[in-house]
């Protein structure tokens, strides 16, 4: 953990050099490493890759070293975040603290933040961070109105309802940083070209191969784009073209006139955030640089048809627009009455579609590499982002999660100028809004990607909510009739959610009678053989790949589904998907919504060779309606004149009504009974209609995709992007029968990391909580991302949290480890379930007792379950012949 104590001056400072770099006539024809923009980001990278050896490195930047908008950034070095963006930030900082004891004089100085709640959701909102950011490390205080004001004389507290400090947050100047950035790389070997224009990306096989600039052809293994917020219309040439959903926002700021404040670094005043009047404060010298992130945005260069390359020509004050701006901080800081209201200063930055920073590599080609949309600050993040990135390129992963920011987990819908312009409007004022857990929803760039079943579900009560651009019914209002106004999702809440009651009656459908819920967002691709090699007699190229991306055995009989995880070389996951055999060649893929561009990637880049595989993305294809419940079988059975008895985990080709050809499947994803059904898009209304019709005698409902979520919460089910990350193992999430692989000689992705966890334990295990002492209708709610402790000492972290209908509980999932004041780093069951821990949960600083459980057995079915479940019904099932022999029936 980074602990900064004092920042002071150096022994030996260095003068700021100013860069001086090569013109772009004399530029290379052959480089390892090109990097495109010489602003922040880029440089970093650059620093990095010299500092790791790699000194083959060219950086090009149309205009001059930091001539973008890297320098216009406010300079400001925030720890308060998620833990996700927390430990970029905490990287960047190393590295600048570094720079200064150097004696680079880069600015940084050491003043902490106040973070301001006006509201007591907001207030809540801070406590559940500081939470969570404790056990860390990072100091952090809690203090009322009485004690900021102390902290900041001149900001009016009177409607405060407290604040955290944050005592180590810094300033820096990001044109100092820059240029210092620049300057090191080139001492290290780095090359720099200033006034050279990339034209566009040469690639062959897949891979980048050379950078075509206005000055000539530079061959290369990789290629970086940090051209900011040029890097969309980068990305675009290039064949294939690579997404970047990145576009600039209006960003206002504005400094005031002198105050006379002092600037020794004992008494700097504290950065502020007031996030509930969107804007920011931090001093500058004398003055004061205030800046804001209005809730309703001005995207820049509407009118242009491309990012101007002399872009400060296109920008001009919003009078009206920033008068407002203006008024609020005035009302935060009354020392300003006295002033006029001062030039605002309009700087573009870039933002993406959902307010992330975009890393990684692209899924469209090789050795491509993308760091831009660092929303409004790029200089807290971009020395984090530029080390991960030298990391990805120099040993194929970075040393830090960065799974949240993979430029992967966008579509070519993302990348959209109109839908970016539209989205972005309300991505800058999100940077401050209190994110509601499942209850935060955007308004802008809606009603994109819809399921066949769009408006039929919106005329029975959906309310809608977003993932991967797709319409998902997030609940269904139950006072809802037609001739109403379209319910919406009501303000969002930390405690028990207002529309609690709606998902309560849907929980009842899937427990005693049909729950029906539009999956269609789910991520299809079939995997077929491709052009005919010799794979010689009795081969099976399908069989084959699958065997090596897989820690499962996908070897079952035609008919027959596999739940399994695709990993990487640390045993990490990187899909966790459904398999069904369709035939001896042929599988179809099930896979969370979000994984449709990371997966087929990823599985595209370990393809045979020889053409011998195929892989086609078929998501838009099918929708998918989950039939949830007891009656769910002779619900079924009415509708179609096969047999609807399937053994668990096998799938079947049936008639449905009039529709053809609907695959039925034996599972829900919710660990209750039932099918999903996969039905052609075409088919799908006749589809949902005959169940509707006929399940009306069943008590058939329309359920929500967030019911759907806490029935696997509470059945113990992980899932991608919680539980299962790049981070996590199979060992490690609990599902030991996903990895049968491991009893076989099949090598595959991963088994040599899994083998070695095996041999030597584990050091952090899921484990499934129920908070046992709180008021569901009185307490905050956990939502994810609190603390766990184990006696007192921090052990863990919730990675999902919902409301368990069967157990009648909240209930929680995490990772627990030892804790660190312990020599024994291994975790075992008997030290999880030892009748002498005691388990806390910390929810907004508030702490609650859990009872823990290790496997699927504890979460218990309810009464109603109990009492209306087929007996047969098994959620996890490996033995599936054997299963179906003595069952007879689902």
């Amino acid at each position: 953990m980074l602990k900064i104590l004092r920042i002071g001056p150096t022994s030996l400072p260095k003068p700021l050099e100013q860069v001086r770099f090569s013109s772009s006539a004399g530029s290379p024809s052959q480089t390892r490493v090109v990097v495109a923009g010489a602003g922040l980001l880029g440089n970093s990278v650059a620093y990095h890759l010299a500092a790791n050896g790699w000194g083959n490195v060219l950086v090009l930047d149309q205009g001059k070293v930091g001539s973008g908008t890297s320098h216009f950034g406010s300079g400001t070095i925030g720890l308060f975040k998620p833990t996700p963006e927390r430990h970029i930030v905490e990287e960047s900082l190393k590295l600048y603290h570094k720079l200064h004891q150097q004696g680079h004089e880069i600015g940084l100085r050491r003043c902490g933040s106040l973070n301001l709640a006006q509201t007591h959701d907001r207030m809540i909102a801070l406590q559940r961070r500081a939470a969570y950011i404790l056990p860390t490390g990072l100091q952090c205080e809690l203090v009322d109105s009485e004690a900021v004001k102390k902290l900041h004389p001149f900001l009016q507290t009177d409607d405060l309802q407290g604040a955290v400090y944050v005592p180590d947050d810094c300033i820096a100047d990001p044109a100092a940083v820059v240029q210092v950035l620049a300057n090191e790389a080139k001492r290290m070997g780095v090359k720099y070209f200033e006034g050279c224009e990339v034209q566009y990306i040469n690639t062959k096989n897949g891979r980048v191969d050379a950078v075509e600039t206005d000055v000539g052809i530079i061959h290369c293994e990789y290629f970086v784009n940090c051209s900011g917020m040029w890097a969309r219309e980068l990305g675009l040439k290039c064949k294939p073209p690579v997404r970047i959903p990145a576009y600039p926002a209006q960003h206002y700021y504005a400094l005031t006139p002198s105050i006379n404040l002092p600037t020794d670094d004992d008494n700097l005043l504290p950065c502020v955030r007031d996030y509930d009047a969107n804007l920011y404060v931090r001093q500058y010298d004398q003055s004061l640089l205030v800046g804001w992130f209005e809730r309703e945005a001005k995207p820049a260069f509407e009118n242009t048809k491309d990012i101007p390359k002399a872009w400060q020509d296109h920008l001009h004050q919003d009078h009206r627009h920033c008068v407002p701006l203006w008024e609020k901080a005035v009302d935060r800081l009354p020392v300003l009455r006295d002033v006029s209201m001062p030039t605002m200063r309009n700087s573009p930055d870039n933002f993406t579609p959902d307010g992330r920073l975009i890393f990684g590599e692209s899924a469209e080609v090789k050795n491509y590499f993308v760091a831009c949309g660092m929303n409004g600050n790029p200089l807290q993040g971009s020395g984090g982002v530029g080390k991960a990135l030298a990391e990805w390129i120099i040993s194929g992963t970075p040393t830090i999660d960065m799974l949240p920011f993979n430029v992967q987990r966008f579509l070519d819908l993302h990348n959209n100028r109109q839908y970016l312009q539209q989205r972005i409007r309300e991505v800058v004022g999100r940077q401050y809004a209190i994110l509601y857990p499942n209850q935060s929803e955007y308004k802008f760039a809606r009603k994109l990607r819809c399921s066949p079943l769009y408006s039929v579900l919106e005329a029975r009560g959906a309310v809608f909510g977003t993932k991967m651009g797709y319409e998902r019914a997030l609940y269904f209002d139950a006072d809802y009739r037609r001739g109403d106004p379209l319910p919406a999702l009501p303000e969002g809440s930390f405690y028990k959610p207002k529309f609690f009651h709606n998902m309560e009656k849907e929980y009842q459908a899937c427990a005693q009678h049909v729950g029906i819920i539009d999956i269609s967002s789910f991520s299809k691709i079939e995997i077929k053989p491709g052009v005919q090699s010799e794979m010689g007699p009795g081969r099976n190229a399908v069989l084959d790949y699958l065997q090596k991306m897989c820690a499962n055995d996908v070897n079952v009989t035609v008919g027959h589904i596999v739940h399994t995880g695709m990993l990487n070389d640390r045993g990490g996951y990187e899909n966790d998907c459904m398999l069904i055999r369709q035939s001896e060649e042929s599988y179809f893929m099930i896979s969370p919504s979000s994984q449709q561009t990371r997966i087929y990637e990823w599985m595209s880049r370990n393809l045979p060779t020889d053409c011998s595989v195929m892989l086609n993305d078929v998501t838009s294809m099918y929708t998918v309606i989950n039939v949830v419940g007891p009656k769910s079988t002779p619900l079924m059975s009415e509708l179609s004149n096969s047999d609807v008895r399937l053994a668990p985990f096998t799938y079947k080709k049936l008639n449905i009504g009039y529709a053809s050809d609907v695959m039925i499947m034996s599972f829900t994803h919710t660990g209750m009974p039932g099918y999903c059904l996969y039905v052609p898009s075409e088919y799908a209304l006749h589809v949902y209609d005959r169940l509707m019709a006929v399940g009306r005698d069943y008590g058939a409902r329309d359920v929500g995709t967030l019911t759907q979520r806490f029935l696997r919460i509470d059945k113990f089910i992980p899932f991608w992007g919680d539980e299962l990350t790049s981070m996590a193992t199979p060992f490690e999430a609990g599902v030991f029968y996903s990895i049968s692989q491991l009893k076989k000689k099949e090598n595959f992705i991963g088994r040599q990391a899994l083998e070695a966890q095996k041999r030597d334990g584990l050091q952090k295990r899921l484990v499934l909580f129920h908070v046992e002492d709180i008021d569901i209708e009185k307490n905050v709610w956990p939502w994810g991302g609190e603390p766990l402790y184990r006696n007192n000492e921090f052990c863990g972290t919730v990675t999902s949290a919902g409301y368990g209908f069967a157990s009648e509980k909240l209930v929680c999932l995490g990772y627990i480890s030892r804790p660190e004041s312990s020599t024994i780093r291994t975790i075992t069951t008997e030290f999880i379930m030892d009748k002498d821990a005691v388990y806390h949960i910390d929810i907004a600083g508030k702490r609650f007792r859990l009872a823990q459980h290790i496997h699927p057995k504890a979460a218990l079915a309810s009464a109603i379950e109990r009492e209306h479940r087929s007996k047969s019904y098994r959620p996890t099932v490996v033995k599936v012949k054997k299963q179906y022999q003595r069952n007879g029936r689902d």
